[in-house]
């Protein structure tokens, strides 16, 4: 529905952003209207089960609201992150600001994909650490970071490989391919070093470990921060894709610290308890 209706409203109307834009709403409003849709009929039997008596204990839904506000912290400044990169981008001039945007469009890619191994990490980590089942609690923490670090290997050879090909699905200007080939080797560098921090994420969420999260991203702000103010300037773009990667490496490197000295401990507690 995306698709068609921002092709239909840029195409045979004219309307430009604003039609994709259009587009979008239609699209997000249809899936809610299915999601209800669907919600009512094939799964309108389950409205019996509902326990509103567990609305009522405060306890709980305020350690439900503060992990909540954690990781709303924690999006907060990964949203800080791509705006001051976004904003940066556009002081540099327009050919800069759309090299970056396609280039942003290749880790897009990436991380649809590593996510999804962060995603199942969420829901494992979450099941075992519930069920006190050391075993497969570790084995799927080791599973995700397996085939996240392959597919990440995947994605910086492909953009390796591919990268100038890729850049001219999303723009015909020469002008702008010629000004993004040079930091197509960023694209190369960036599945790798980030990888680590998509899963370490998801890991983080199926341990409810909220305060983790949002510390070791407050931390990662200030890097990114000081590296892109501390490098000089006569980098240009190379700077804030330098300053991004810091970024990423941080989250990454803070997040398997914290793992090792916090989480660990839980484990063996953990394992006593089995």
């Amino acid at each position: 529905l995306n698709i068609a209706f921002s092709y239909f409203f840029v195409r045979h109307y004219q309307m430009g952003t604003a039609g994709v834009a259009y587009g979008t709403l239609i699209a997000q409003y249809s899936g809610l209207a299915f999601a209800c849709l669907l919600l009512v009929r094939k799964y309108k039997h389950l409205f019996k089960t509902i326990n509103t008596s567990a609305l009522l204990q405060f306890q709980a839904f305020r350690r439900f609201l503060s992990i909540n506000r954690d990781i709303f912290i924690r999006t907060l400044c990964l949203t800080l992150v791509f705006g001051f990169f976004y904003s940066k981008s556009a002081a540099a001039g327009a050919t800069i600001l759309a090299v970056n945007v396609i280039l942003l469009q290749f880790i897009n890619w990436m991380s649809y994909g590593i996510d999804g191994f962060a995603y199942a990490s969420e829901s494992l980590v979450g099941k075992y650490q519930g069920a006190k089942d050391l075993v497969n609690l570790k084995k799927s923490i080791r599973y995700s970071f397996l085939w996240g670090f392959i597919l990440s290997f995947v994605y910086a050879f492909s953009y390796l490989l591919a990268g100038e090909f890729l850049l001219g699905i999303f723009t015909d200007k020469n002008a702008v391919i010629a000004a993004a080939k040079p930091f197509l080797y960023w694209m190369a560098l960036y599945p790798i070093i980030s990888a680590a921090c998509y899963i370490w994420d998801g890991i983080y969420i199926g341990l409810t470990a909220s305060k983790a999260m949002r510390e070791t991203m407050l931390l990662s702000l200030i890097v990114f921060l000081s590296v892109y103010y501390l490098l000089p300037n006569s980098l240009g773009n190379d700077l804030l894709w330098a300053a991004l990667l810091a970024f990423m490496a941080a989250r990454g490197i803070l997040q398997t610290l914290w793992f090792k000295k916090e989480n660990m401990l839980r484990m063996e507690q953990l394992s006593s308890t089995e």
